[in-house]
């Protein structure tokens, strides 16, 4: 075994998935705020939606392109299981963002931002879901 196997080995997270959280983590900030401009001239509830969009095509391409390099699917392919992925972590993020905007942050008296606050934490609860999804399916080699 080499040594720069054995240092691999000892790392608590692939370098793939640390690249996968930052391209990630830049869809999601588009993700982010374009939810904030199309609320302008859309409900909260629809804009999460359609940001969420704006972020997976963000996504998709960013992961195409740097993470997930060794693929060895078609792009056809890559797009249809990128999308099923993306169909579970949307659910995920509309009900978390949702469900504190409109149910838990006004229980516990929170209106400082929090709708903003609230898409911020759905945007990042499937991460870890959608990682999996598109290592196994989305991107396979």
């Amino acid at each position: 075994m080499t040594r720069a196997h054995t240092v691999a080995k000892k790392t608590f997270v692939s370098r793939e998935f640390l690249v996968f959280l930052l391209t990630g983590g830049f869809a999601a900030a588009v993700n982010w705020g374009s939810r904030i401009v199309y609320n302008i001239w859309m409900p909260y509830s629809s804009a999460i939606i359609v940001a969420y969009i704006t972020g997976m095509i963000t996504a998709f391409i960013l992961a195409k392109l740097f993470v997930f390099k060794s693929s060895t699917q078609s792009t056809g392919k890559s797009v249809f299981f990128f999308t099923l992925v993306n169909l579970v972590a949307v659910l995920q993020t509309w009900a978390v963002s949702v469900g504190l905007a409109y149910w838990l942050f006004p229980r516990l008296g929170m209106n400082w931002h929090d709708r903003d606050i609230a898409h911020l934490v759905g945007v990042a609860i499937p991460v870890f879901t959608s990682y999996v999804g598109h290592k196994r399916w989305s991107f396979k080699h």
